[in-house]
């Protein structure tokens, strides 16, 4: 079991700045990926990033360049640092853990999510 909590989302004007965080109730050594997902309004829930256990991280195309994820291990936390903010990056941000089991099956937990709104 995983709890995730996130926090720093807010009001932002474009072209700001906002840093996620999502801490876990583990250590994320022990996670296989820690990703951070979005949905905004009338849309499906996209992928924005992930950071594997090994330190590998992946963003969605559109959103290269412009956030960062990165974790603190002594803090079994891990950050989305949000740059250059657009209000098409207005969504609640969710944070979510999955952990391969020795029986291949995947464990998947989330966080319950952070608003993110960005005005023009």
């Amino acid at each position: 079991q995983v709890q995730l909590v996130e926090s720093g989302g807010g009001l932002v004007q474009a072209g700001g700045s906002l840093r996620l965080s999502c801490a876990a109730s583990r250590s994320i050594f022990s996670i296989n990926t820690m990703n951070w997902y979005r949905q905004a309004p009338g849309k499906q829930r996209e992928l924005v990033a992930t950071i594997t256990s090994g330190g590998s991280t992946n963003y969605a195309d559109s959103l290269k360049g412009r956030f960062t994820i990165f974790r603190d291990n002594a803090k079994n936390t891990v950050y989305l640092q949000m740059n250059s903010l657009k209000p098409e990056d207005t969504a609640v941000y969710y944070c979510n853990a999955r952990i391969l089991l020795t029986d291949h099956t995947i464990d998947s937990y989330w966080g319950q999510g952070t608003q993110v709104t960005v005005s023009s």
